[in-house]
């Protein structure tokens, strides 16, 4: 884990806003000691899931899209701490291990042309070089026998942490994925459009549903690929369920797990399909944040369910960045899934 930069607890420390007569999340959430090996605490630590971040937007801007997706991580620390800890979620359960070092990509990239294109395979190798990181730490702290939660950065690590689950269960693995896109795009170079597709073609996704789908944003080219694989890949739209009403969300819901809750799966939430949502592609329709929550509870309860990967807001994207706004939704779904999984 080389490329890990470690949360510490002077770190926690720092953030952690102190209140006489409450116990925040801070006050219980673990980081691995200064004096310990990471590996040795993650198989020792008693806590059930490893937060990790990747503040990045080069997957997202080598695919055309808005950067900003770089500061949720730490809009997301600022806010995960200082929740309340008591009977309905403790802290205790959390360690946050820290973040993957991009810096080198990150500066590797300021100076190049995004529609020059050979300045976009470089981007292209950046977000190869972000994947080969992610995949061996997700893998690692699986095999540890913790589930991950990472907050991104874009769309573009859903490949390192499919891969990453892969590779500790030695088998090919399922995703579903809350999405107005399916990210199911050429294998032209790495980007935040196409990690499915490349976790697909190289053999290490088996599964995968795409839920609320939008349509008026999806090529034909996408669907046509879909359809040649439709026992293996599946999807609803938003539309179906919340527009025209021909299909329902819960029932979709029960759809979507017995496709994919066979073997372990991840779950993908993109804040995209969020309306109002400080993201790469911001919109204005979509599912509510209610709907998203009931989601991640749902899915969450799976014995299966491998990892929570949450991608693509952006707070530097929002007109108040001092809100945050978007690292306090972030906290709210990932204690929805702790809760889920820790009531099974």
């Amino acid at each position: 884990m080389e490329k890990l930069i470690r949360f510490t607890l002077n770190d926690l420390t720092k953030i952690t806003n102190h209140r006489s007569g409450e116990i925040k999340f801070g006050e219980r959430i673990q980081t691995v000691p200064k004096e310990m090996d990471t590996l040795e605490f993650l198989q020792t630590s008693d806590a059930e899931f490893v937060l990790l971040g990747i503040p990045e937007d080069i997957g997202v801007r080598a695919n055309l899209g808005r950067a900003g997706t770089a500061s949720a991580w730490e809009s997301t620390l600022k806010s995960i701490v200082n929740i309340q800890n008591n009977r309905f979620c403790k802290g205790s359960q959390l360690l946050i291990l820290g973040s993957i070092d991009v810096s080198e990509q990150m500066e590797a990239i300021k100076t190049l042309d995004i529609t020059d294109k050979e300045d976009r395979r470089h981007f292209f190798k950046m977000v190869e070089k972000i994947d080969k990181e992610v995949s061996h730490i997700v893998c690692q702290i699986i095999k540890a026998g913790k589930t991950p939660i990472v907050i991104g950065g874009g769309h573009n690590n859903a490949y390192g942490n499919i891969k990453g689950l892969a590779l500790a269960k030695g088998r090919a693995v399922n995703a579903i994925n809350f999405d107005a896109h399916t990210d199911f795009r050429a294998l032209e170079g790495r980007h935040s459009g196409n990690g499915f597709s490349y976790a697909f073609e190289e053999g290490f996704l088996k599964k995968y549903f795409i839920f609320g789908l939008h349509e008026s944003y999806t090529p034909k080219s996408v669907l046509d690929s879909i359809k040649k694989v439709t026992e293996k890949i599946r999807y609803n739209t938003y539309e179906q369920i919340a527009v025209r009403r021909e299909k329902d969300f819960d029932v979709e819901m029960e759809i979507a797990l017995k496709h994919i809750a066979t073997d372990a799966f991840g779950i993908e939430i993109d804040l995209d399909a969020l309306p109002g949502i400080a993201s790469s592609a911001m919109t204005l329709s979509g599912f509510s944040v209610a709907e998203l929550r009931q989601f991640i509870h749902y899915f969450g309860q799976s014995r299966n369910a491998s990892y929570l990967h949450i991608c693509e807001g952006a707070p530097d994207l929002d007109q108040d960045k001092n809100n945050h706004l978007v690292g306090k939704l972030i906290a709210y779904l990932i204690t929805d899934f702790m809760k889920a999984k820790h009531n099974i």
